[in-house]
């Protein structure tokens, strides 16, 4: 890089390096993602807003400002390397994960609640994700050097996102909207290859930096495990707190708990130089909110008998 920082972790300087043809190919990767998540996407399901209004906002008070907060206090409370902290505000900004609807269904939780939501978030990801890093980051004490060598510009990292999400999501919910038989056949091996695509950013991303995946992952886990805790408990209890029905509670769980950190990682890549802190947090997230996320979705599945039949039923 160039620089020389003073007082910084080695994980700060570490860089996990793409090249150009492999970065093309995630940006690819990323976009085919979010059609086939728009596949499931109706403007209809925008509309349902009026059916859940103070669900939807105890969720986005969640997303947008209390987990953020929480990252912040954990990263007062355990001090970790610049980059580290870093990824984790990047994480929390980072819209729903892909599996927030299916491990919504699967739990036998509020479904269209949680379709409504991930689809608000998703298609404010382009503004908000940019500009929430941007903010919350500068209250991570130290950062400021780090952040003074990248080039970081809200406008350039919003039209990334829209072109990463926004009009491929556009452009599933269109064939959806007008090929609807087309859409039923294409569906389900369209939903199996982006899952398989997900999954095979996040190994990149740990092979490309397994030497430093060994050396820290102990560390790594650790905080992951707290942070993606926090972020469960944030939307489940938030809503708990507003008295919302149990399967409202547990959707929110869901859209607070599950990142698309292959969306963080791909801008780790492109405007952060593979910041290895930073890629580290993000490709272990990835990999351990679906492990937990399906581990409570399969216990709450078993539950869900108590409470009657599921609203998606």
């Amino acid at each position: 890089m160039g620089q020389n920082f003073t007082n910084m972790h080695p994980v700060d300087t570490l860089r996990i390096h793409f090249d150009p043809s492999q970065l093309i190919v995630l940006n690819m990767a990323m976009a085919f993602l979010m059609f086939s998540v728009a596949l499931d996407i109706k403007l209809s399901d925008f509309k349902q807003v009026v059916r859940f209004p103070k669900a939807v906002f105890v969720g986005l008070t969640v997303q947008y400002l209390l987990f953020p907060l929480f990252t912040l206090a954990l990263i007062y409370l355990f001090k970790p390397p610049i980059s580290v902290a870093m990824g984790m505000v990047l994480v929390s900004m980072c819209p729903s994960g892909n599996m927030t609807n299916f491990l919504v269904h699967f739990s036998k939780s509020n479904i269209a609640l949680s379709v409504t939501l991930n689809a608000i978030i998703i298609l404010a990801a382009s503004f908000i994700t940019p500009a929430g890093f941007l903010f919350w980051s500068k209250y991570i004490a130290g950062s400021e050097e780090l952040r003074r060598s990248f080039s970081i510009g809200l406008g350039e990292m919003a039209w990334i996102i829209v072109q990463l999400i926004v009009i491929p999501l556009l452009l599933g919910m269109f064939i959806h909207a007008r090929f609807t038989v087309f859409t039923e056949k294409i569906r389900p091996w369209v939903q199996r290859v982006a899952l398989l695509i997900f999954f095979s950013i996040l190994v990149l991303a740990v092979l490309a930096n397994r030497e430093n995946v060994i050396n820290y992952l102990g560390y790594i886990f650790v905080l992951v495990l707290v942070h993606n805790l926090g972020a469960l408990g944030a939307g489940y209890g938030l809503a708990k707190l507003f008295r919302l029905p149990e399967l409202d509670c547990r959707a929110l769980a869901f859209e607070s708990g599950i990142h698309n950190t292959a969306l963080g990682l791909l801008l780790i890549f492109r405007f952060f130089d593979g910041l290895g802190g930073m890629a580290l947090i993000a490709a272990w997230w990835g990999i351990w909110d679906l492990i937990t996320g399906y581990t409570l979705a399969a216990y709450w599945r078993r539950t869900s008998a108590q409470f009657g039949q599921a609203l998606d039923n």
